[in-house]
């Protein structure tokens, strides 16, 4: 449904640094269509009055990304500011600091994602895993993605696959969505394509060559929630880019 579709404010970061500038942007997405964000890569600005604006916009925060090293080592504060934002999901964005080649390395984030993890779900809040390509490398026989997925449980992590950086890995993110079964509640829509120096780069929903269709497919049939759209970097204006997206997604991806 096209009021699950959300934008990822990560895409429009360079216009979110001041309050100004996020009340801008904020009505730019509701413009443009968009019902629900993504809060994320946004400069100073209280939780209580992102909410306001939220409101005054229309726009539900379906979800948060928050600093790795604060998920990890407080997680009290971040459960604080969703508590604040009345949002429900907060994702994990980036192994920092992490070194993904050590096993010893792994198996610490692991034990702290679960810790935070915990502490989250006591408050009913869900902490998602937002992939990047290096958990798609195999460590000790097994993909460092299906070590985590394996070494917390689904009641303390769920999962915020980004379609683009499976592709980018190497591995199929319909068969991820599929992997994920009711630990799925958002998902990363960005597409992949093939430049004409034939170098990979971002593309909007719609212009690259991953199968949507079946990928949404995938992701509904494991329970997912809200479908995310993000573009990690984008040929022109993002808005435009994520107006792109949103119109091929309202026209040939929803009911």
């Amino acid at each position: 449904k096209i009021e699950q579709v959300a934008a990822q404010t990560y895409t429009i970061r360079e216009f979110t640094k001041t309050p100004g500038e996020i009340r801008r942007s904020l009505r730019k997405l509701k413009e443009i269509g968009y019902g629900a964000i993504q809060a994320s890569a946004m400069g100073p600005i209280p939780p209580t009055d992102l909410k306001r604006l939220c409101h005054d916009y229309g726009l539900t925060i379906c979800a948060v990304h928050e600093p790795s090293q604060q998920i990890l080592d407080d997680p009290q504060s971040v459960i604080e500011k969703m508590q604040a934002l009345e949002c429900d999901i907060v994702a994990y964005p980036f192994p920092r600091d992490i070194d993904c080649g050590s096993e010893e390395s792994v198996n610490e984030l692991i034990g702290k994602l679960r810790n935070a993890g915990k502490a989250m779900a006591a408050e009913g809040i869900a902490l998602s895993y937002h992939n990047h390509h290096q958990e798609f490398r195999k460590l000790g026989g097994k993909l460092i993605l299906e070590k985590i997925m394996e070494g917390v449980p689904a009641d303390c992590l769920s999962f915020e696959i980004d379609t683009y950086w499976v592709q980018y890995g190497g591995c199929d993110p319909v068969r991820w969505c599929a992997e994920l079964e009711g630990r799925l509640p958002a998902i990363h829509l960005k597409d992949y394509r093939i430049t004409d120096e034939n170098k990979i780069d971002f593309a909007e929903v719609g212009e690259g060559n991953l199968d949507f269709k079946a990928i949404i497919s995938a992701a509904e049939s494991s329970g997912c929630r809200w479908f995310i759209v993000e573009q990690d970097t984008c040929p022109g204006d993002p808005f435009d880019s994520l107006a792109h997206s949103f119109d091929y997604i309202r026209d040939n991806l929803c009911d």
